[in-house]
């Protein structure tokens, strides 16, 4: 079975997160191919390369000197060259780049992180390193060429047989470096896996897996060891995001599953991520529990709505004028509720609402903050009754008021309205009432 493993950041910060890389692709035979994004953070207050080749690039752009931020750059990857004793011309390759600094596209220079952390893992690997701009295809329009990309990759993987490949870019058919957006790695990651028809697509990063809740508000949260995509993009859409989301797509649409595993911890089970669950396997109520604070509600209404048609259409119309994406719509038969970021409406709430005002003549409008959303992830609630009843319930046994509730269509997920005061207790109390209590009750 091929398995792609790719490396985040964290995971090649250092000589130290080398060594451990080597230790984990020589363990398992399989690991013939790995992508790398650039050396991260080393530590809490330490600068991520990618963010620095953006300080540089914003330098160029401004005409302003950055002789010295790109010598700092150049010492973090002379560093790990001279630990672990590599021979491959960092000065060398380096120098180029800096005294062309602004000839470079500002694609090209953010992209160098990825290109020199690859060339330095491909030698300490001992296994050639294959240029990202050679074999993943760009439209101009940023789209992928999937059918061309999947040509190059297989034919490199023929004739070289193990590689490293640098993640987050690639190029057009006339050499013209294209980005992906941030975390782009773990979308070329999911790319290679597809394009070599790969068994696994393992993804190396600091953390061992997906959590059942924020460890921030939760202390010691259950591993969630597997879940579906579905599960995955509910949850990662509320905040608890380990995983690139562009970076699924790729994989789902072959059914290559994903395994996010810790680097530092290598033993650990971390999460596979599956299109549909296994069977008897890992068959919890509550999946995970995610949410975010600050959203708006706009409440509008109006009598004898239901008979209008295209009130809500054109409500909407107005959010999307002013480019506010909008979260959820709670309907009523007089009324309904727009729920928006609270700060995608910042600077344009009341030009929204009076835009409402005069497109719509409602009866009412009143906007309401201070909201968080919160949502409880599981496939199988909709399999035991009562289940949102008892949601509800440990909610207002509490005294946790519930200002707006939705689900989603696939029945996998509920989301509530809660006060952002209310929040951090909130997930602490269906925690403690539906993980908790079942881990008591199984011994764990």
């Amino acid at each position: 079975m091929i398995k792609i493993a790719k490396f985040g950041g964290s995971s090649v910060a250092s000589a130290e997160q080398f060594r451990k890389v080597k230790g984990i692709v020589e363990s398992d035979p399989d690991r013939r191919f790995v992508v790398v994004s650039a050396i991260g953070k080393r530590f809490a207050a330490d600068n991520k390369v990618t963010d620095l080749l953006l300080l540089v690039n914003a330098h160029v752009q401004y005409h302003v000197d950055c002789t010295a931020l790109l010598a700092d750059i150049e010492q973090r990857f002379l560093d790990i060259a001279s630990e672990l004793g590599l021979s491959w011309p960092v000065a060398e390759r380096f120098e180029t780049f800096a005294r062309n600094i602004r000839k470079h596209s500002p694609e090209y220079i953010v992209s160098r992180g990825e290109w020199l952390t690859a060339h330095l893992m491909a030698e300490y690997l001992g296994v050639p390193f294959v240029d990202a701009a050679d074999v993943v295809v760009f439209h101009h329009d940023g789209k992928v060429d999937m059918e061309r990309t999947a040509a190059r990759l297989r034919d490199v993987m023929v004739r070289e047989g193990a590689f490293v490949l640098p993640g987050f870019y690639g190029a057009t058919v006339d050499g013209q470096i294209k980005l992906f957006q941030r975390g782009g790695g773990d979308i070329t990651g999911a790319i290679l896996a597809r394009c070599v028809d790969a068994g696994l697509y393992e993804n190396w990063t600091d953390v061992s897996g997906f959590l059942s809740a924020d460890p921030r508000i939760v202390e010691s949260p259950r591993s969630i060891r597997r879940i579906t995509f579905d599960e995955m993009r509910e949850l990662s859409y509320m905040g608890a995001s380990v995983l690139q989301e562009e970076a699924i797509f790729p994989v789902r649409e072959v059914n290559i599953p994903i395994q996010i595993k810790n680097t530092n911890r290598p033993a650990d089970e971390g999460t596979i991520i599956r299109e549909n669950a296994e069977p008897g396997v890992d068959e919890h109520l509550i999946t995970g529990i995610a949410g975010k604070r600050d959203f708006v509600s706009v409440h509008v209404k109006k009598a004898h709505m239901s008979n209008e048609v295209g009130l809500v259409r054109r409500t909407l119309s107005i959010f999307e004028h002013y480019g506010v994406s909008v979260e959820h719509i709670p309907t009523g038969v007089d009324s309904f509720s727009v729920v928006v970021a609270g700060d995608d409406v910042r600077e344009s709430v009341y030009s929204i609402i009076a835009d409402i005002r005069r497109e719509v003549e409602p009866d009412d409008i009143a906007l309401s903050d201070g909201l968080a959303l919160l949502s409880v992830v599981g496939r199988n609630m909709s399999k035991r009754s009562g289940t949102s009843g008892k949601i509800f319930g440990a909610l207002g046994d509490a005294g946790i008021n519930i200002r707006m509730i939705t689900q989603s269509s696939q029945e996998i997920s509920i989301i509530m309205g809660v006060n952002n005061v209310d929040f951090d207790r909130a997930v602490r109390c269906i925690y403690d009432r539906f993980v908790r209590n079942e881990l008591v009750a199984a011994g764990a």
